[in-house]
């Protein structure tokens, strides 16, 4: 099991690199194509756009096939995105390859996370994720790092020749891991799995616990990610820090969410999940109010870690919960949560981007830290209500 995870969290790394790295390249990328922010970030939705949709096709592959050789396939796919993103002459050609991309990336960490459901009791689970997710965590503190540092000494462009090369070399990896250590257990278990998609889907969606889980990470990726892409291009706007400064401030999200993984074991004896969500929705509604008067890098940097903290405790919630919506197709229940995560993040940085155009980002990002923090008390008392029934 051990080299499995190791393998696993390492491409989880990367693809959390990926996913958080155009945070602080987006001026960088309006800027060479003369557009608005709010039109460059058409490169940040394709992205999620299409992360959030191949779930449903890589969810029963994974269970029908294997987790671990569905996710070689897609490092693969994503290596050849990221290639061509390198090449990119143009933003409409940006914006397809960062969506190929984002149709390999769907098959990386969902994938990894149904593994991780297969492999650990439920009392364990959420420290088992948390784990996995600091992976991920660093990954998403190296990318804006990295992207930023990488445009302001060279170009943009040479990230995707790291990821491209990095990718592929994942892919093979990961081919022969799967390969040569797949376990009994594993091929057992992914031959007896229901080998009807489109029924389990049925069954998950009509499910009302699963709507309202599913609904809520809907709305949390809208809410949050959508409005977390522009805060390097507010930082740049407000503060105008070279792009290596805001890729290391940006990194400051990451790096509270690491700070929750090592702290995960202790809060969830004080707290509980309902208490998680609680505390995860206050520290957001605390963070989008109170950003825009944030003025100096140090505040900024400080504030993304407060905010980091805050959000990965109430999302690692949701993600347990999602573990256990469908545990007879784990992979494909796992793929439902996570289209409708980068679904609400696609449609959250287009209206987000919508709203700073015709409303500024003050009243914006306060708009989305009240909405946040509504929808934790909603969810909490849902929780609450669906505990005292187990």
């Amino acid at each position: 099991m051990k080299i499995h995870f190791i393998v696993l969290a390492t491409a989880a790394f990367l693809s959390g690199a990926n996913l958080r790295v155009f945070d602080a390249l987006l001026p960088n990328i309006a800027a060479e194509f003369d557009v608005t922010h709010a039109t460059a970030a058409i490169v940040i939705a394709a992205f999620t756009l299409a992360y959030g949709l191949f779930q449903i096709i890589y969810g029963p592959i994974g269970d029908r096939y294997g987790r671990i050789k569905t996710v070689s396939v897609a490092t693969g796919i994503v290596a050849v995105g990221s290639l061509g993103s390198a090449h990119a002459q143009d933003l409409e050609w940006l914006t397809a390859l960062r969506f190929l991309t984002g149709i390999g990336a769907a098959g990386i960490i969902p994938v990894s996370l149904a593994w991780i459901g297969d492999q650990t009791t439920y009392e364990n689970r959420q420290a088992s994720l948390g784990n996995f997710i600091s992976f991920i965590l660093l990954g998403q503190i190296l990318g804006p790092s990295l992207g930023g540092a990488l445009a302001e000494f060279s170009s943009w462009r040479t990230i995707f020749y790291f990821f491209s090369i990095s990718f592929f070399i994942m892919t093979l990896i990961l081919f022969l891991v799967a390969h040569k250590y797949q376990s009994t257990h594993s091929v057992k278990k992914t031959s007896t799995l229901p080998n009807h998609p489109f029924r389990n889907y049925s069954n998950i969606l009509k499910d009302p616990w699963c709507q309202t889980v599913l609904v809520m990470v809907h709305l949390e990726g809208a809410l949050f990610y959508g409005s977390f892409a522009f805060v390097g291009a507010w930082i740049k706007t407000e503060l105008n820090l070279d792009y290596m400064t805001i890729g290391l401030l940006l990194s400051g999200f990451g790096l509270g969410g690491v700070l929750y993984t090592i702290s995960i074991r202790r809060l969830q004896t004080l707290m509980g999940e309902v208490g998680f969500v609680l505390t995860g929705a206050l520290i957001l509604f605390l963070f989008f109010v109170a950003l825009p008067v944030m003025h100096s890098e140090v505040l900024v940097g400080a504030w993304c870690i407060f905010g980091g903290f805050g959000f990965y405790i109430l999302h690692n919630t949701l993600q347990t919960k999602a573990t256990e919506m469908y545990p007879q197709a784990r992979g494909t229940a796992i793929s439902v949560f996570a289209m409708s995560l980068f679904s609400g993040q696609a449609v959250g940085t287009i209206f987000f981007g919508l709203l700073t155009t015709l409303f500024g980002y003050t009243l914006s990002f306060i708009s989305v830290g009240v909405c946040v923090l509504t929808l934790g008390l909603f969810f909490a008392k849902k929780l609450n209500v669906n505990l005292r029934r187990i």
